[in-house]
């Protein structure tokens, strides 16, 4: 287990983890992630690398726990009873994360250093935010029970058509989550009706 998750010695002070986790947000959008160093990270938060090393091991784990925070709480909805509508809105703040969040820009990133880092291929493997976030929508607004589908087929049924969009960089505003949210709805009942 990562030193994040189970820190050894003292415990984490939050004012410092706090200046730790908007440092890194910070050099990201500054410097990009190859130029970001934990040095940088340090010095940037006004704390010692042996504190941020105390807490972390890699940048990349002090970014996916940024990330992975923001993204917990920007992918949050609050459920309206109507499967359109509540799988629309989801659709919404997941584009809003992945194109306009600083932490959507963290993830993005992240996701590009796992192509060729098994450090953070690993990580991200480990705990998967886009996807929870996911899943809960679509149990809540659609039911688990019901899906013509495994949840986690769902949960990238969902996801899939914005990330892959996003990510290969185009343009966010041509996407429209009521039409996608539709598209989602009608396929799952397609697939039911089989």
């Amino acid at each position: 287990m990562d030193k994040a998750h189970n820190p050894v010695g003292r415990p984490r002070n939050e004012q410092a983890r706090t200046a730790i986790l908007n440092a890194v947000d910070d050099l990201l959008i500054e410097v990009g992630y190859a130029a970001m160093t934990m040095k940088g990270i340090s010095e940037r938060a006004g704390v010692s690398r042996q504190t941020v090393y105390r807490w972390w091991s890699h940048k990349a784990e002090i970014l996916f726990e940024a990330s992975a925070a923001d993204a917990e709480e920007e992918l949050a909805i609050s459920l309206s009873g109507d499967p359109l509508d509540d799988v629309t809105a989801y659709l919404e703040a997941l584009l809003r994360f992945l194109a306009h969040s600083l932490a959507g820009a963290a993830y993005r990133a992240l996701l590009g250093e796992a192509q060729h880092d098994s450090v953070v291929a690993e990580l991200l493997s480990a705990k998967d935010p886009l996807g929870d976030s996911a899943r809960v929508v679509i149990e809540r607004a659609l039911g688990k029970d019901t899906l013509p589908v495994p949840l986690d087929q769902a949960t990238a049924l969902l996801i899939g058509p914005s990330f892959f969009w996003i990510l290969s960089g185009r343009d966010p505003a041509q996407l429209v989550p009521r039409e996608l949210a539709e598209n989602f709805i009608r396929d799952l009942q397609a697939r039911q009706s089989r």
